[in-house]
């Protein structure tokens, strides 16, 4: 029954997701990459929640709560007001430009050189750390959840292997061969299975260590281990208290605001209205994400003792001891869907950067739509191939997939959105300075922190590094100055008439946010 029931759902799935794509025409660039310029606001959030809530959000943070407690949720929670950021202040100035990607803004701004540089960036930073993350975390999940090492009679890594290509291969033809839309309504479908489902788990966890009740199993948790409730992080935590103030402030602004993957969902928006619902809808469904991506792990720690040796392995061991058997393929095939949209969404982001910034740019400057598509559905096959080589290589990653996400993640989050919010909220600063600030964040990043190797949190890195590379554009900016005031034009391509409801909703949505820490403090 589980295995009929996760195949029932998974081409369940693919057949909606054809038969809503069958008149887009894929062989157009915005056809392709942005869905036509159709998507509406539910779409829109039911694709961004799915993009981001995939298997390393899942079982990652739950590891981390495992291990620390509610502390992680910050990456969840604060996402919520970075959203709001993005609907009032950065989606109006992408759809008034028009752009498929962040950096064909940047060559506006900048000129071509800073859109090369980002692109590399983005391309980088999916091909080591995003695309073999979530291979990786998605391969873990399932083989520990339904012990397909045992079943394939090979070793963990082994079995890893086999898990990591068979999820690329079928990831790769979704998102190469479908386009956007495909993914986009794919990923609609997944959120509702996967909040259900995601759901699921806490409640059943409570009611398992409650004995059949939720409040008695909240206050088994609460009871016995207080500590794992204190949002408020020590200095020797994976989020210090104060860097809710300097990096986590830039992992969620950036992410949310700048990261191609994320805001291509928004970047499709049939106009400016829509889009802002679909990031408000998000960002209300975000606040709730700690039931689903940190409770599970404070419940895996009662249930197995703290004696789990890989804390990564918390969520799937919860999944397997505590769902009925009934629900089994169901959620197998919800969570296959969330590997899926996340490898899909960094992978679609992949083709729509190569084909439209480099082979467009540098290798064919005649070539069709047809061909720069063509392109770019061969160089995602390469990408694809790469991510499958390294995924299995993170196998036993010290310190978490999730930490070891974020920290290599910083190495473009850093420069990226200074550079973008500095081109938005300035009009003098010229490329060249971008361009230094790229290099100088990237190489002092990565220099810092695995060869300095700092006592300090890598978010209090990334805050102070962005601070002095917002002052070094500055610097220069006075110095050398654009010859001419960089000046926004708008292509008319949608309607960027505002929601009229943006603003108070974000005020209840960050108010919300305050109001949870207040709580848990």
């Amino acid at each position: 029954m589980g295995i009929a029931s996760f195949i029932g759902f998974t081409l369940l799935v693919a057949i909606i997701a054809y038969l809503a794509t069958r008149k887009t025409d894929e062989t157009s660039s915005d056809g392709y990459f942005l869905g036509g310029r159709s998507l509406t606001g539910p779409v829109i959030a039911g694709s961004l929640l799915l993009t981001n809530l995939s298997t390393e959000q899942i079982v990652g943070m739950n590891g981390i709560a495992y291990s620390e407690g509610i502390l992680i949720m910050a990456y969840e929670v604060l996402a919520a007001i970075a959203m709001v950021f993005t609907a009032l202040v950065l989606l109006p100035r992408y759809l008034k430009g028009g752009i498929a990607t962040i950096p064909q803004f940047l060559e506006k701004r900048y000129g071509k050189s800073t859109k090369t540089l980002v692109s590399l960036l983005f391309l980088g930073g999916y091909a080591i750390s995003m695309l073999p993350t979530v291979l990786y975390s998605g391969a873990l999940a399932i083989n520990t959840m339904f012990d397909l090492p045992e079943a394939m009679g090979l070793g963990e890594e082994g079995a890893l292997w086999v898990t990591v290509w068979g999820i690329g291969i079928i990831g790769s033809i979704y998102a190469i061969f479908g386009g956007l839309k495909a993914v986009a309504v794919s990923d609609s479908i997944n959120a509702i299975g996967l909040i259900i489902g995601g759901s699921l788990i806490p409640i059943f966890g409570l009611l398992y260590v409650g004995d059949g009740s939720l409040t008695a199993g909240m206050d088994v948790l609460t009871t016995n281990f207080p500590e794992k409730f204190d949002i408020l992080g020590g200095p020797d935590s994976s989020v210090p208290f104060w860097t809710l103030f300097t990096g986590m402030v830039i992992v969620n602004f950036y992410y949310w605001g700048t990261n191609q993957a994320i805001i291509q969902r928004a970047l499709g928006a049939k106009n400016l209205r829509e889009g802002q619902i679909g990031l408000s809808l998000a960002a209300f469904v975000k606040i709730l994400g700690p039931f689903i991506v940190v409770l599970p792990g404070i419940i895996a720690y009662q249930i197995f003792n703290g004696e789990l040796v890989n804390a990564d392995q918390a969520y799937p061991m919860v999944v397997k001891k505590v769902l009925p058997t009934a629900f089994i393929g169901f959620f197998a095939a919800v969570l296959f869907g969330a590997i899926l949209s996340s490898f899909n969404s960094a992978l679609n982001s992949s083709v729509t950067l190569f084909g439209l910034d480099f082979y467009k740019e540098y290798i064919n400057k005649d070539a069709t739509e047809k061909q720069v598509v063509k392109a770019g559905k061969i160089f995602g096959m390469f990408l694809a191939i790469i991510s499958m080589i390294i995924a299995p290589l993170l196998f036993g990653v010290e310190g978490g997939i999730f930490n070891y996400l974020q920290e290599l993640n910083g190495s473009y989050s850093v420069p990226i959105l200074a550079i973008i919010l500095v081109g938005y909220l300035t009009k003098k600063v010229p490329g060249i300075a971008a361009n230094i600030g790229i290099v100088f964040a990237v190489v002092t990043y990565l220099v810092t922190l695995y060869i300095v190797k700092p006592d300090i949190s890598f978010l209090h890195v990334m805050g102070i590094l962005f601070v002095l590379v917002v002052l070094l554009m500055f610097v220069i900016g006075k110095f050398w100055p654009r010859e001419t005031e960089y000046v926004q034009v708008y292509t008319e391509q949608v309607d960027i008439t505002p929601w009229k409801f943006a603003k108070p909703v974000g005020f209840v949505i960050c108010a919300m946010v305050i109001g949870l820490y207040v709580y848990f403090s």
